[in-house]
């Protein structure tokens, strides 16, 4: 079967992590030559190793996705390396918090996710779109659980921070689309195999939520009664970055079985 990304570089930032590394796999998997990058270099390199042992292309760059200088020199290290920069998807954890009401939520609490997610994602997308508007061609991609549609209690700082981050992804299209470049999103949540309670704790707080409630909700919920995979969110991505979606950019793709209700 023909590879969907062929000859692609393609930059992962968090892809060491658990969407991140399977998203880095499949897009190795489809052709793509991954760089992997990310704060701490022992996962970023189990990543590049699968790659590599399954025939696959992987570099791997340590750096913070906020640390601007170093972003925009690691983007001119991939086009010095590989010749373009195709593909850019930003896949960083924000630090979000949840189930904790809004009137008792503190600023830092609130603002974190907001703060983290949409400055990693403007300063990635702006060394990838300065890159990909000269060379008339590329793809960025976004990624948000989809929480900025809903309404239900005890989100926290997850529907405003994806708000912001899916706002930013249109008017960014918009703009840069006329020299060839596309930008989309995709809303995931709850993925199955991926939600711990060691994840659920890191947002909502030690013990306020169990894992096997969680996933019972999620599966409740959802049209399809079930969370959705990875290997379902990987391929979208993949699908998305390749010339076979070129006619798609400014928009969120829906990969949630259903959790979030209607079009983005």
């Amino acid at each position: 079967m023909e590879q969907l990304l062929t000859g692609k570089s393609t930059i992962v930032y968090g892809g060491g992590g658990g969407i991140g590394g399977g998203v880095a796999k499949t897009f190795a998997a489809e052709g793509a030559r991954v760089f992997l990058v990310g704060r701490h270099r022992a996962p970023l390199h189990a990543v590049a190793e699968a790659i590599k042992t399954a025939g696959g292309a992987a570099d791997v760059a340590v750096l913070d996705a906020l640390d601007e200088k170093a972003v925009d020199d690691h983007v001119k290290s991939v086009v010095a390396e590989a010749g373009t920069v195709d593909i850019s998807f930003n896949l960083i954890t924000r630090g979000d918090v949840q189930q904790v009401a809004l009137k008792d939520m503190t600023t830092p609490d609130l603002m974190r996710a907001v703060t983290n997610g949409l400055s990693s994602n403007f300063i990635t997308a702006r060394a990838a779109a300065r890159q990909m508007v000269a060379q008339h061609a590329g793809v960025i991609l976004w990624l948000t659980s989809g929480s900025a549609k809903g309404t239900q209690p005890g989100m926290g700082s997850t529907g405003p921070a994806d708000a912001a981050t899916d706002t930013l992804m249109r008017y960014l299209a918009a703009e840069i689309g006329p020299s060839g470049v596309r930008v989309v999103g995709i809303y995931t949540a709850g993925i199955e195999g991926l939600l711990t309670q060691e994840k659920i704790d890191q947002v909502a707080g030690p013990g306020v939520v169990d894992v096997s409630m969680a996933k019972a909700a999620i599966a409740q919920m959802a049209i399809l009664r079930r969370a959705p995979t990875l290997a379902e969110v990987a391929s979208t991505a993949a699908f998305l970055a390749s010339d076979r979606a070129s006619g798609i950019t400014g928009s969120i793709v829906n990969v949630t079985s259903g959790l979030v209700m209607g079009p983005a």
